[in-house]
């Protein structure tokens, strides 16, 4: 036992709660003389005292404050373990301690970081996975009444076969939309289609197709790379806008050429947007963010991530506000630049250019153009 111990034990039981006091001002005076005999002055162990209460408070900063800010960051993908906290004390920076912490916080980046990434990851693999499995059902309902149409030539059958037809559109839509955000290629490839029958058939893949009111004519053509993706982009448009509107009000499209491009707008009477649902909608059109399955909010919304998804693969842009509506509602614009447009074919070969699926039929808008 120390003599600084000693002491402490000898005045304690004396002296009681009174010698506190004297016995506090003995220890100091002790350990002045211990650390002078050490070759130690008063000073240097008071300095040692602070540094080491520097280490511990910055330890408990570490644990308390920069490791959940860090775990938070990049949990909403808002920094990094630059930006979410620095040192309490700054001047451990160059020091073991302050090193050592720097690595804690990498090590616990980066274990996150893969951690994201493999769940990521997993998630894509599922959802693709079902979503395959899913279009191939969908594909065979719709060969079946495709196949069933065309033998049965019965009013009454038609018109019960429809709605289930025009329904499989709709869910074929809505897979190839969840397809796009995990990175599969949104449907087969097309020959240049008339942008006319293009927008007709984004009409045909809604449930309201009825309200939609389009051009009667248009002189322009879609490149038949791009025309599946622009058919995906209008539907996801017009379907927004049909299901943020009254049933009794009409969506009205329209085309505006430019000096680079066309427009297609799509005009809603709907009650507008607010303000932030505006922005987040600008946000996912942009497709300049990255869509993460496993970030996405609940319930999921995936048209305008889709629609953004394919912006940026394409080429084509997408955008919505308020000033321009013409009813007070939302405009939507999909700009199409001349890089994705194509020649109109001779009026000889019209027939040849036309392919099978952007031709009309007589079996209602649900075969209008390009079926899924």
């Amino acid at each position: 036992m120390t003599p600084l111990i000693q002491d402490a034990l000898v005045w304690a039981p004396t002296g009681g709660m009174i010698a506190v006091g004297a016995l506090a001002l003995q220890y100091r005076k002790k350990a002045a003389e211990h650390c002078c005999r050490d070759g130690m002055s008063e000073a240097q162990a008071a300095d040692t005292e602070q540094r080491v209460a520097a280490r511990d408070e910055e330890a408990q900063h570490l644990a308390e404050s920069r490791l959940p800010a860090l775990v938070h960051a990049l949990q909403h993908g808002t920094g990094d373990i630059y930006t979410a906290g620095g040192l309490l004390h700054p001047q451990l920076a160059s020091t073991v301690t302050g090193r050592a912490y720097l690595s804690v916080l990498e090590q616990v980046s980066a274990l996150t970081t893969q951690a994201s990434e493999q769940a990521e990851g997993a998630a894509r693999a599922a959802v693709q996975a079902v979503t395959r499995s899913v279009q191939a059902l969908v594909h065979e309902q719709q060969t079946a009444i495709t196949h069933l149409l065309a033998t049965e030539y019965d009013e009454r059958l038609l018109e019960l076969v429809q709605p289930i037809d025009h329904t499989a559109s709709q869910l074929a839509r809505r897979l190839q939309i969840l397809g796009v955000l995990t990175g599969m290629w949104p449907g087969r490839q097309r020959e240049d289609a008339p942008l006319l029958e293009t927008v007709r058939g984004g009409m045909s893949r809604i449930r309201d197709f009825h309200r939609v009111q389009v051009p009667n004519e248009s002189a322009h053509y879609v490149a038949g790379r791009y025309v599946e993706p622009v058919v995906l982009a209008v539907a996801e448009l017009l379907d927004n806008a049909a299901r943020h509107s009254a049933p009794s009000t009409p969506v009205e499209v329209s085309f505006l050429e430019a000096h680079h491009g066309i427009s297609i707008q799509i005009h809603d009477a709907g009650p507008g947007m607010r303000p932030e649902v505006r922005e987040e909608a600008a946000r996912r059109l942009s497709g300049q963010h990255p869509v993460r399955l496993t970030e996405l909010r609940t319930p999921p919304s995936f048209g305008h991530l889709g629609i953004g998804a394919l912006a940026a693969q394409y080429g084509f842009r997408a955008a919505v506000d308020e000033e321009h509506s013409v009813h007070g509602g939302v405009r939507a614009v999909l700009y199409l630049p001349r890089e994705l447009l194509a020649a109109a074919p001779p009026a000889e070969g019209h027939e040849q250019a036309c392919p099978e699926a952007v031709r009309s039929d007589t079996r209602g808008p649900a075969r209008n153009a390009l079926p899924a």
